[in-house]
């Protein structure tokens, strides 16, 4: 099967370096966490991973070619990518915002058909947004609108979905739901990439990255990864990790 990666990248600011020399891989059917403090360079190797940055250095493959091989129409419908702080149309409806995701699949004049349709209410059955499909964006809650933007993404169908601190605007109860959709689609085959600040529900994921300053400290099973030494050695001395059936859970305190 056919993977996304990041060949040793590298990307810099105004000549700061911000992603240094990191190679990555996404398999499809894999969940993988990006962890990393602020400022780490996370949400720019997404970016490059997604083909919104172009590398400076090094290159990203995705399914045996080169990213940049791919027409903007062809990468967007194998990378569904849903940014940190999503913009949205004011004037448009839930289900109107959801048929966006289909735009890589119809370009610009295109009618959507059947199979559009399908698409649209499979994603907003799976993110629960279907029971306020004809609500206006304005109206929603934080939340709320970033289950319509994940909705939007996944009606794309990608390969791939990369997401940006997509946990940030919901509760305790939408998190769970969150995690297990993702779970979920990871089961049907795709390959998720999702930028966590949030160790523990990193352990969800089947791997972890950890980014510091702009390179790759350690990646593996959240276990190998989330240990006390590094998380210490990357946010101070108050971190603690514990086990709870066998996963690892990160605390704060002394």
């Amino acid at each position: 099967m056919g993977g996304l990666e990041a060949r040793q990248v590298g990307f810099a600011y105004r000549g700061k370096a911000v992603v240094e020399s990191v190679s990555l891989a996404l398999r499809r059917g894999e969940w993988l966490a990006l962890l990393g403090p602020n400022g780490a360079g996370k949400s720019t190797l997404l970016r490059l991973m997604a083909g919104l940055l172009q590398p400076q250095v090094g290159e990203v493959w995705l399914e045996g070619r080169r990213l940049e091989a791919y027409s903007s129409w062809e990468r967007g419908q194998r990378i569904a990518f849903l940014a940190q702080m999503g913009l949205y149309p004011e004037d448009l409806t839930v289900e109107e915002v959801v048929y966006l995701g289909r735009t890589p699949h119809l370009g610009l004049l295109g009618r959507p058909g059947p199979a559009d349709a399908e698409a649209v209410a499979w994603a907003m059955r799976a993110t629960g947004v279907e029971a306020f499909r004809h609500r206006w964006l304005p109206t929603l809650s934080g939340g709320e609108r970033q289950r319509v933007l994940l909705a939007r993404a996944l009606a794309a169908r990608p390969s791939f979905l990369l997401l940006d601190e997509p946990t940030n605007h919901l509760d305790l109860h939408h998190q769970a739901e969150f995690l297990e959709l993702l779970a979920g689609l990871k089961q049907q085959g795709m390959g998720i990439l999702t930028v966590l600040h949030d160790p523990n529900l990193a352990c969800w994921a089947d791997r972890v990255a950890f980014l510091q300053a702009g390179r790759l400290w350690a990646w593996g099973r959240p276990e190998e990864v989330l240990t006390q030494e590094l998380l210490q050695r990357a946010y101070g001395p108050q971190v603690r990790v514990c086990s709870l059936e066998g996963r690892p859970v990160v605390l704060l305190g002394r």
